[in-house]
């Protein structure tokens, strides 16, 4: 399967124009896991891997878009940390909420690049203090599609 994996990340690389892991115009992708046959509330998505402390800033730049890419950046740890590394997702919602209600702000929305920079760090916080390790830089099946070992709880 890893191979087929990196025969298919090459091809979308060659049909966009952009390389996996680029810190100046990464290629982005999203996987969702799933079964042969649908099963409700069963798929699981991590968007946007590929994004971390170096990609994010070529996403910033490329896309013209700071708060959107460092918003992008905090949902990626989010959802790996919830999908791959097993942690409860209220941990980063109640984090955002905390967020929110120290800068006076009812939407995420009207969070600026800023508050969502610092939101990373603290995402990032979470996953260091329940796991006992950084969150990961680097993934795909350049790294050997080995995902760190779950959370069990």
């Amino acid at each position: 399967m890893k191979a087929e994996v990196r025969t298919a990340l090459a091809h979308i690389e060659t049909a966009v124009g952009k390389k996996f892991g680029d810190a100046v115009d990464p290629l982005l992708v999203s996987v969702r896991s799933g079964a042969r046959v649908s099963m409700p509330g069963m798929m699981d998505t991590v968007l946007n891997l590929g994004l971390n402390d170096a990609t994010v800033e070529g996403l910033a730049s490329s896309s013209g878009d700071e708060r959107f890419a460092w918003d992008s950046y905090r949902r990626v740890i989010q959802m790996y940390s919830d999908v791959v590394l097993g942690l409860d997702h209220h941990l980063f919602e109640d984090a955002l909420e905390i967020a929110k209600e120290d800068n006076g702000f009812y939407a995420d929305v009207e969070m600026e690049a800023s508050h969502w920079q610092a939101l990373v760090r603290e995402y990032k916080g979470i996953v260091e203090s329940e796991l006992a390790r950084s969150f990961p830089q680097e993934f795909g099946p350049r790294q050997g599609l080995s995902p760190p070992e779950r959370h069990s709880g």
